[in-house]
């Protein structure tokens, strides 16, 4: 009986090592997965870095309304980040950047003012098109001088405006009306879009040629008024990460976002074309 009982408790002491050393085993598998999660996790963040900081973007005067709508869709989607534009005409960007003026993203509204730039070496990699935009007449509210044609901005009782030729909305002016065989003297030229589509809100122009997206963005300010000479100067619009630009990681994300489907939406719903 006596070696019974000593058996039994040698069997149950056998039993508690063996559930011990289970349990030790147990312990250092979690212990390894624990690690393994983190190393993944590390290994995550450190591919997917979190964004913050100030991301600088030169852009078309004409992209205004669309791209400040998507900086404050890329602040939202990244807390911590702030986008600061700096629109103007893209002849006038292009030279600041080739002068050193520090920034992240340019978004031009022609290849020829691109060009400006990535001769001077100071893009990096290639710049993708990523929307196209057309001419349209600006005129009063109402339409008063029953304006239907370019050719009828060439009446001398007109005050038209256009935007100067070294800038893209002019050069696709010029273009259109050569394309039309029409001579126009304008009452001032502009140094972008914006400006020129300013002179006819205050009424210190008749009319303008500008961009579909400046007269759907000015309202009821201005009627538009189509003319089919502008299919034969149609803009395209490239972007480009800078080479010295301070945020490169922000830079290319907000490249991404307006590329995106969604950035895509806010384009077109301001009157862009899809390249």
């Amino acid at each position: 009986m006596t070696r019974s009982v000593r058996r039994t408790h040698r069997i149950r002491g056998t039993a508690r090592v063996a559930g011990a050393g289970a349990a030790a085993l147990l312990a250092l598998s979690a212990c390894s997965s624990s690690s393994d999660t983190d190393s993944d996790s590390a290994g995550a963040s450190s591919s997917s870095p979190k964004l913050s900081g100030q991301v600088t973007v030169f852009a078309a005067a004409s992209l205004k309304e669309s791209f400040t709508t998507l900086g404050e869709t890329f602040e939202k989607q990244h807390p911590g980040t702030e986008v600061t534009f700096n629109f103007a005409g893209s002849d006038t960007l292009a030279a600041s950047i080739t002068g050193g003026a520090p920034a992240d993203v340019f978004a031009s509204a022609s290849p020829k003012t691109m060009a400006t730039v990535t001769d001077a070496g100071a893009a990096a990699g290639t710049p993708a098109t990523f929307v196209r935009n057309q001419l349209e007449i600006a005129t009063l509210p109402g339409n008063p001088d029953h304006v239907s044609s370019l050719e009828d901005l060439t009446d001398s009782g007109l005050k038209v405006v256009l935007c100067d030729e070294s800038v893209p909305c002019g050069a696709a002016a010029r273009k259109a009306l050569d394309a039309s065989g029409l001579e126009l003297t304008p009452v001032s030229y502009e140094q972008d879009v914006k400006a020129a589509l300013t002179k006819v809100e205050l009424k210190e122009a008749d009319a303008a040629v500008v961009y579909k997206t400046d007269v759907k963005a000015a309202g009821d300010k201005v009627t538009g008024v189509d003319f089919p000479e502008s299919a034969k100067a149609v803009n395209d619009y490239p972007i480009t990460l800078l080479k010295d630009a301070p945020n490169t990681d922000a830079a290319r994300a907000f490249i991404e976002l307006v590329k995106s489907a969604e950035g895509q939406r806010v384009l077109t719903g301001a009157g862009f074309r899809t390249p």
